[in-house]
């Protein structure tokens, strides 16, 4: 990654160097069919037992769970 970029959870920089994890989105509601990406840190921080993008899973699964039911 050449410049930085935002986490999309924490909203924290992503500097050069750290890992990190990019979603592509396809939104149907914009008109156009270009994707979207997300980036989130791949690595927890200290004191974190899960990074950015295992707890953004986390919350997916959860809605989706909650969806189902």
């Amino acid at each position: 990654m050449d410049s930085v970029a935002q986490c999309d959870y924490c909203r924290s920089s992503i500097v050069s160097g750290q890992r990190w994890v990019r979603e592509k989105i396809y939104d149907p509601v914009h008109d156009s069919y270009d994707p979207r990406y997300h980036r989130y840190h791949a690595e927890p921080f200290a004191g974190q037992p899960e990074s950015c993008w295992e707890k953004h899973e986390m919350e997916r699964e959860v809605a989706r769970i909650a969806y189902a039911a």
